[in-house]
């Protein structure tokens, strides 16, 4: 059975940082894309950050310079650090697998996600 099970979420104002925790089980999460997605409230799911199995990062330029995406070395726990936090970064962060267009939202596999609120 495939879980990828967040944490790290939570509530702080403008300027502090999170972590956010991605653990993987399942599947053979070292072949597999990996990456963060956010979606606030009427807006659509977005690519935050993702890295490739051969060690490939991207970040969308809006969190460029503040988060950064990392693995463990087994590649089965993936991280978002977040710093700098503004308030536009309040959303449900996604952690997902295994990017595929067939699937929903482009990913086969997706945790439930994990709420972060920055105040201003």
């Amino acid at each position: 059975q495939v879980q990828l099970v967040e944490s790290g979420g939570g509530s702080v104002q403008a300027g502090g940082s999170l972590k956010l925790s991605c653990a993987a089980s399942g599947y053979a999460s070292s072949k597999c894309r990996m990456g963060w997605y956010r979606q606030a409230p009427g807006k659509e799911r977005d690519l935050v950050s993702d890295i490739s199995s051969d060690g490939t990062i991207w970040y969308a330029d809006s969190v460029k310079g503040r988060f950064t995406i990392s693995q463990d070395s087994g590649k089965n726990t993936l991280y978002l650090q977040m710093n700098s936090l503004k308030s536009e970064d309040t959303a449900v962060y996604y952690c997902a697998a295994c990017r595929d267009p067939i699937y929903l939202y482009g990913n086969r596999y997706w945790g439930q996600g994990t709420q972060v609120t920055v105040s201003s």
